[in-house]
């Protein structure tokens, strides 16, 4: 009996071992790995290029005054449709003191040569109407006596110029009026009432006083890498996203490529003008940032496969194909366009062919 259980014992722990041996064999055996695949697909490939910039107005002018002084009164707002000859602003002149002093000496100098000439002919027209001295001599002190009274009147107007801005003569006339050269929406107000600004000369650019801009003709302006430039030429068609508006995108049509590069971050940059074409629904603003797809080459309805798919060796390109299930053999292609994602396949393929995946 004990001969029995001691070989009925022996029997477990060997069962027991052998288990633990197989599942240990089970778990450290590697599974056959199993390829997934892929097929050809018929696909337009578009290969294109991204442009950064924003959107700004085709024709944006600064108004800027021709005098200088304070802004006595603003009449616009940001966001205000003015018309070409609409007010501005108002401009208060602060009037040199030396101009000034000089202009009002000029006109007592003019008025006390004025009443001399004014003596001078009273005097010779009685000595002229009672024959005394003949006309030639009289026409002469008339006509210094006349000179003598427009040195008058320009003198003065002169001094209202200088302290006012405006004379008489002038009317509705005058420098310290500012008003919109254009017609357009007014983008912003640098300036505000009590402000001095500066006149705009040949030796000075001016204070800007209003930013006004035709929003109805928009243009994009954005910058390209000189590795994309070379493709480039005016005509190309571009599609438009504008970060504010995401859910529409917007026709452009490439107008202008800088000659001339520009280095930024260490990468040569070409500037590049689009024209938008704007719906009557959409109102962009001055500023937005958008990116603009310009399309280099295209390829309708071609066999293509994912690139990823491919392989290289040298200067040739292949894929595995499945002959028999799990069982592969590379095959040679030639391939054409490619937009990053999907490739085309000119040779060697069909839509049959299983394509392996590389894991």
């Amino acid at each position: 009996m004990k001969k029995i259980s001691r070989i009925v014992f022996v029997a477990l722990i060997a069962l027991g071992m052998i288990y633990v041996f197989y599942y240990l064999y089970s778990k450290n055996k590697k599974k056959p790995v199993i390829f997934e695949t892929k097929t050809a697909f018929t696909s337009n490939i578009i290969k294109k290029t991204v442009a950064t910039g924003s959107i700004v107005p085709r024709k944006e002018i600064e108004i800027k005054p021709q005098i200088s002084g304070i802004i006595d009164k603003i009449f616009i707002e940001p966001g205000q449709m003015v018309k070409k000859g609409d007010l501005i602003a108002r401009v208060k002149i602060i009037p040199d003191m030396v101009s000034l002093n000089g202009a009002e000496s000029r006109v007592n100098k003019a008025k006390i040569n004025l009443d001399d000439s004014k003596t001078v002919y009273e005097r010779q027209k009685k000595l002229y109407e009672q024959g005394v001295i003949p006309l030639a001599d009289f026409q002469k002190v008339k006509v210094a006596y006349d000179n003598a009274a427009e040195e008058v009147e320009t003198a003065e107007s002169n001094l209202q110029l200088i302290r006012d801005g405006v004379n008489k003569k002038m009317g509705k006339t005058t420098n310290t009026l500012i008003r919109s050269t254009i017609d357009g929406m007014v983008l912003n107000v640098p300036v505000e009432e009590g402000n001095s600004v500066i006149e705009s000369n040949n030796f000075n650019p001016g204070t800007t006083i209003a930013y006004v801009a035709d929003m109805g003709e928009m243009i994009f302006k954005g910058k390209v890498d000189e590795t994309e430039v070379g493709k480039l030429k005016a005509g190309m068609k571009l599609i438009l996203t504008i970060g504010a508006i995401e859910t529409e995108k917007f026709d452009a049509e490439l107008e202008y490529i800088s000659p001339k590069g520009i280095a930024e971050n260490g990468a040569i940059q070409f500037e590049i003008k689009a024209k938008i074409k704007i719906t009557k629904k959409s109102f962009i603003r001055s500023g937005y940032s958008g990116n603009a797809d310009i399309v280099l080459d295209r390829r309708d309805s071609v066999l293509c496969i994912e690139e990823r798919l491919l392989e290289f060796k040298k200067d040739s390109t292949f894929v595995e194909i499945e002959k028999a299930p799990q069982i592969f053999e590379k095959r040679y292609i030639k391939t054409g366009l490619s937009d990053g994602i999907n490739i085309e396949i000119l040779k060697g393929l069909t839509k049959k062919d299983k394509i392996k995946v590389k894991g």
